[in-house]
């Protein structure tokens, strides 16, 4: 499992950052899946993962990768999708930021409950979204600080295509993710965690 994992990342690292759209942008984009890599190296020891955890950080990676090749604005297989729905814009965005929120759902799940941290599944569902909904804010933020400090040279990273909407759509995307998330793969997510020792 861990080394089909690390072979399915660094294919799509290397991958990715074979020709680029740009090295600036890719760096950006493909930046959150270097750090994620590096805190589950730091971590798997200590706290390893469900393996759900690691499938859909996996899947997140990815996504990421692809959209730091190409520009999210610049996707292939979703100049398709949009001309086929008609669509003014590439929302290959659109997909990274629902993922933004799925992933972390269960991430922030299984830390939550494996510490102990909130009693009640409705207080748990209440912090997970809550913390997918800060996460999100906080690349919003980071976006807005890029842009300010390298000006033009943040367009491909940002990714608007023109759309006035694109911070609050992005972050509306994210909390769809987050709750789906929860409603589709708690059940499955709770069987994995009782194989799990809780951390005292």
């Amino acid at each position: 499992m861990k080394l089909a994992w690390l072979a399915a990342y660094l294919t799509g690292l290397v991958w990715s950052a074979s020709n680029p759209h740009d090295y600036f942008t890719w760096f950006l984009e493909a930046l959150p899946a270097l750090v994620g890599l590096a805190v589950l190296a730091a971590t798997h020891k200590r706290f390893p993962l469900t393996r759900l955890s690691y499938t859909l950080i996996l899947i997140h990676c990815l996504i990421l990768f692809i959209g730091a090749h190409y520009s999210y604005a610049q996707v292939d297989t979703f100049k398709f999708v949009r001309e086929f729905f008609g669509w003014q814009r590439n929302n290959y965005d659109k997909l990274g930021h629902f993922a933004q929120g799925f992933v972390p759902a269960i991430i922030a799940r299984e830390i939550l409950i494996r510490n102990a941290v909130v009693n009640g599944r409705g207080w748990l569902n209440l912090f997970v979204i809550s913390i997918c909904l800060a996460f999100s804010a906080l690349y919003e933020l980071f976006e807005w600080g890029v842009a300010v400090a390298t000006g033009d040279s943040a367009e491909s990273f940002l990714g608007t295509q023109g759309y006035m909407w694109d911070t609050q759509s992005d972050m509306a995307m994210a909390l769809a993710g987050a709750i789906l998330s929860l409603a589709i793969l708690s059940r499955l997510h709770d069987k994995q965690l009782s194989r799990i020792p809780r951390a005292d």
